[in-house]
């Protein structure tokens, strides 16, 4: 497998990654407007306020989702975001 295969991989991992994340959020329940009622954000939600006694924690999986289903990614979490998406890119060249 040549090296330039792996490089468009691992581009198109990270690429597809961040423009993917906003629509997975919306498509789980993370959406603008809110948690969507009966989605599966919504069970998250649920779980975690049961676990903290009736509140969803700052910083919480929970609550930085829904941060990001509101008001997008942050630069931060943007290239996290690309960093998995060319891993997990850059693996699947080498599988291949």
């Amino acid at each position: 497998l040549s090296l330039s295969v792996t490089y468009v991989a691992v581009a198109a991992g990270a690429g597809g990654a961040v423009v993917s994340a906003p629509i997975v959020l919306g498509a789980i329940g993370f959406t603008s407007a809110g948690i969507a009622a009966g989605s599966y954000a919504a069970g998250m939600m649920s779980t975690a306020a049961i676990a903290n006694g009736g509140g969803v924690a700052a910083g919480s999986l929970v609550a930085l989702l829904q941060s990001a289903g509101m008001a997008g990614l942050s630069t931060a979490a943007s290239a996290g975001v690309a960093g998995a998406g060319g891993a997990a890119g850059g693996l699947l060249a080498l599988l291949i």
